[in-house]
């Protein structure tokens, strides 16, 4: 069983998105400003659709917190859709005065037939609502909080983007992790590479009057974590496996790769795996190289954390691809719903908020504590214990 559990709640258009986090020790400070920064962040990006026109994502915390600190009870966030206001005859729990316009032209690419046939829904829009990448806004939301608990043992998460279409950043391979970190949340693409950005706007922009869309891959660090994070002993309990679970299931994300990933399968051994030294005056194990990502046996070793997701075209498209009008069978061209016509700067928010909310689940399984000074103590006394080794 997760120590840090979550569900999320809602669809695109309707009332609004709920979620629920259980496992957070008191103690910890949470304010709702923590988690509206991501939110707004997940919002921005060159290339993004008119829905972040309407929408300007704000956090309620519901439960779990009081005067600015958690009190141990899972915390309940909700996150308001303004886009209802024009919904309401369309969307809702109530009966409809009159039935709505059916969506019965699936689109390639989104769930939108096989939940209609899973779900045995004959209106598509029943499977497209929840489908929606609009989902990742709780996703963000419980990754703050995760964050906010992370950051309360000296654990840092973030993401880049690193490349967009054909273009791909390179600046970021001769920094380090915190200059990363700023030019990248300086950046409206998230791209700690000003030349890179530059093209890939030019990129954005280009795949925009044609009628198509982007895609692109991010990378999300973690750094200061503890070395033995996860475990070897069993298959599910491996935390390669689990951040690549959870980056994988983000909305149109097809790939998922760890340290050098891909590339290690092109080099020999000797190229791939990290010499290991000892810092006497640190009392630390240092590797001149991260090729692991962090990563050995399914364990965090002390090196940063580092995945990387790769995000596919958008799949809703302003020139439609053929399709079968699902009443009729008759060919038809697939239906449009408004979109971006790129988002891998958002995926990237939410890959950096997943990351953090398994990175938080694997803290807890190893430390627990009830309160964050509990938490705070068995960290010390495990950090303490690896300086002895």
């Amino acid at each position: 069983m997760p120590h840090f559990r979550w569900f999320t709640a809602g669809e695109s258009h309707g009332p609004g998105l709920v979620a629920i986090v259980d496992g957070v020790p008191s103690g910890v400070p949470l304010l709702a400003a923590d988690v509206d920064a991501d939110l707004a962040r997940r919002q921005r990006g060159y290339g993004r659709g008119g829905r972040m026109k309407i929408e300007t994502d704000r956090v309620t915390l519901q439960t779990g917190v009081r005067g600015g600190e958690t009190l141990g009870s899972p915390i309940a966030l909700l996150v308001e859709n303004r886009d209802f206001a024009s919904w309401a005859g369309r969307m809702g729990p109530a009966p409809f005065a009159e039935a709505p316009e059916a969506v019965v032209r699936p689109r390639p690419g989104h769930a939108d037939l096989a939940g209609g046939l899973k779900y045995d829904r004959r209106d598509l829009r029943d499977i497209l609502e929840r489908a929606s990448a609009r989902e990742t806004a709780m996703r963000v939301a419980v990754g703050a909080v995760a964050k906010v608990l992370l950051g309360a043992i000296g654990v840092d998460v973030f993401a880049h983007v690193v490349s967009i279409g054909d273009v791909e950043a390179t600046a970021h391979r001769t920094l380090d992790a915190g200059a990363i970190r700023e030019r990248a949340r300086a950046s409206d693409l998230s791209c700690a590479d000003a030349d890179a950005e530059a093209r890939m706007r030019e990129a954005i922009h280009a795949a925009s009057h044609a009628g198509d869309t982007l895609g692109g891959v991010f990378e999300v660090v973690a750094t200061a974590l503890p070395p033995g994070l996860g475990s070897h002993v069993q298959w599910d309990r491996k935390l390669d496996g689990r951040v690549a679970q959870a980056l994988m299931c983000i909305q149109a994300i097809k790939g998922v790769e760890i340290g050098l990933g891909f590339e290690a399968a092109r080099l020999r051994g000797s190229e791939v795996h990290d010499p290991i030294g000892y810092d006497g005056d640190a009392h630390e194990f240092v590797r001149p190289r991260n090729g692991a990502g962090g990563l050995e046996g399914g364990i965090t070793n002390g090196a940063p954390l580092v995945a990387r997701a790769a995000m596919k075209p958008i799949a809703t498209l302003r020139n439609p691809l053929p399709s079968v009008h699902v009443d009729t069978k008759a060919p038809s061209d697939a239906a449009f719903e408004r979109s971006d016509i790129c988002a891998v700067a958002a995926a990237a928010v939410v890959g950096e908020a997943m990351v953090a909310i398994t990175l938080a689940d694997a803290v807890l399984e190893k430390f627990g504590g009830d309160s964050l000074r509990e938490l705070r103590r068995n960290v010390e006394g495990y950090r303490e214990q690896v300086r002895s080794y």
